[in-house]
């Protein structure tokens, strides 16, 4: 089952409350912290799309950049076990460490259904 919506290019992660009987979400992707809530399917659908239009008025009024910017660099925090195996697996290859990663994320994007399976 997924647990997300799309409306021009962007995600929204769906939630539900079952406390208050809400569905509610956050837009990702973005600079900003955006949210949108219903009580049924239709109203959360219709609250995400509302949002990520408005959203992007209010940007194109602001011109700012909607999209959340990369910088291409991130952490990754491993146990010292995984790490060491990974050195050493890169090394064997002739790689560096950072290019054994980018080839391993690469590949695990274009496998995704595969890969997490695990």
């Amino acid at each position: 089952m997924e647990s997300n919506l799309t409306h021009k290019g962007y995600i929204g992660i769906v939630s539900f409350s079952a406390d208050d009987e809400l569905f509610f979400g956050k837009v990702h992707g973005i600079n900003d912290l955006l949210t949108f809530e219903g009580t049924s399917v239709r109203e959360l659908k219709k609250s995400f799309k509302d949002a990520v239009d408005g959203y992007l008025e209010a940007c194109a009024k602001l011109k700012k950049e909607p999209n959340k910017t990369f910088k291409g660099t991130f952490n990754v925090r491993l146990s010292p076990e995984l790490h060491q195996k990974a050195a050493i697996t890169a090394s064997r290859r002739g790689l560096t460490l950072n290019d054994f990663v980018k080839k391993a994320i690469s590949f695990a994007l274009d496998n995704e259904k595969e890969v997490l399976k695990y």
